[in-house]
């Protein structure tokens, strides 16, 4: 298998995956509590949209050197959200989204049977 050269950070796959985990960073964080918006939500966001921006620009910065560090600090904007993750985690904010998926799910499947 031939590799494909890469010409841009558009093409490293860390890259689209990180654009990746933006897209689901802003749909898990829609169903937070509106007066999270301008805390935990925001942060989280930011600390996600900066991993792959960080790719991005340090790439146009064309040395090496400073490519490495800009992909250091989208290293420590993962590791920042890592953090924020955990403590919606503690305030309940994914047990109970988990809990009221079930329930939708035991829901549409007593649905289901009825029919």
């Amino acid at each position: 298998m031939e590799k494909k050269k890469i010409t841009s950070y558009k093409d490293l796959v860390v890259w689209q995956k990180g654009v990746e985990f933006v897209n689901e960073v802003y749909m898990i964080t829609k169903k937070f509590p509106k007066e999270e918006m301008f805390g935990l939500t925001n942060q989280m966001r930011s600390a996600s949209v900066s991993i792959p921006a960080n790719i991005a620009e340090g790439w146009g910065r064309h040395s090496t050197k400073n490519y490495v560090q800009f992909v250091r600090i989208s290293t420590g904007s993962l590791f920042e959200f890592e953090t924020m993750f955990v403590i919606p985690r503690n305030l309940n904010y994914i047990d109970e989204l988990g809990k009221m998926l079930n329930k939708l799910i035991q829901g549409l499947n007593n649905y289901i049977d009825k029919k």
